[in-house]
């Protein structure tokens, strides 16, 4: 038998290799945004009635901002659009960073809301959709609830009966299953998404990828069960302590590690387009969604993105 020191020590090994703990590795808070991230002036791959600005653009335009240690990103709420010219200004920000097994997490103030908007925190790969993409903050049109998803390549789908909180969408996360509706899960939790996400102060958004799972997790500011190394932004966190996942997607079927590649960090909101659009007539929105976009920029000024500072871990 081995000497009581050695298995002692061997004990705690066992335990920090099954402890979920990761260490802080990119902070992102007030202009630190600037340096960390990049502005896309790409067309909308999703359709949308939207013209991705440069970061000069949408600073000169007010829609790039820091307020102290916050970083607001807005769309414009002045213009009225030609229906023949470009779609209203808005933004799309990648991180320069990509990660592989790491924890993000998104300490929002505020989220765009609207009819007709498409807000979306996301991360995905190069060579999409082979690298894979994870939802994490995702929905339209201000109906709630939130929607987390996966989308992948063929060959990735989700077990029926899983540990999280959440309610299981479509099971299948190929893109070309249902018009890549991918493999959601609704959001349970109290003022998840939209404006009473934005009356309650906001909240929390963290994901957790690793080789065997990607996970979800939503606490609202007034949750009082907000792990306190989330509340806090603290230098590690220990993901063992965070409860059951509100979206838990296991590699029961889906082998993780050849669907999701090193993925970076996407911030974006668009108008209309495949899924706003489509559902925009059941919405309980008025007149059509382009109409909507191109002659009532007012109704836009809820249209923005307060983070109080975002943290990824490995």
């Amino acid at each position: 038998m081995l000497p009581g020191t050695i298995l002692f020590a061997l004990s705690l090994l066992v335990r920090r290799g099954l402890c979920a703990t990761y260490g802080v590795h990119d902070t992102f808070q007030g202009s630190s945004f600037f340096s960390g991230f990049s502005f896309q002036t790409i067309a909308d791959p999703t359709n949308g009635r939207v013209n991705y600005v440069s970061q000069a653009t949408a600073q000169s335009e007010g829609l790039a901002t820091v307020s102290g240690s916050h970083f607001i990103l807005r769309a414009d709420s002045s213009k009225t659009l030609s229906a023949s010219g470009p779609g209203r200004d808005s933004f799309r920000i990648q991180s320069n960073n990509a990660y592989g097994t790491h924890v993000s997490v998104f300490n929002v103030q505020h989220m765009p809301q609207g009819c007709a908007t498409w807000p979306a925190i996301w991360e995905v790969a190069p060579n999409w959709p082979n690298g894979g993409e994870v939802d994490i903050l995702e929905g339209v049109n201000d109906q709630s609830p939130n929607q987390s998803t996966l989308h992948t390549s063929s060959g990735c789908t989700m077990p029926a009966s899983r540990s999280e909180t959440g309610t299981p969408l479509q099971l299948d996360c190929n893109v070309l299953v249902n018009s890549n509706a991918g493999c959601g899960v609704h959001i349970n939790d109290a003022n998840n998404y939209g404006p009473d996400f934005n009356n309650n102060g906001g909240g929390w958004y963290a994901m957790e990828r690793t080789s065997s799972f990607v996970k979800v997790w939503f606490w609202a500011r007034n949750d009082g069960s907000v792990p306190s190394d989330v509340m806090n932004g603290a230098n590690s966190v220990n993901t063992d302590n965070w409860g059951t996942p509100d979206a838990y997607f296991p590699n029961t079927s889906c082998d993780i590690a050849s669907h999701f590649q090193p993925s970076n960090i996407i911030i974006n909101l668009t108008f209309c387009g495949d899924w706003a659009g489509s559902v925009y007539p059941s919405s309980g929105c008025p007149n059509d969604c382009i109409t909507w976009v191109n002659n009532y920029p007012s109704s836009f000024s809820n249209a923005y993105f307060d983070f109080i500072w975002v943290k990824v871990y490995q």
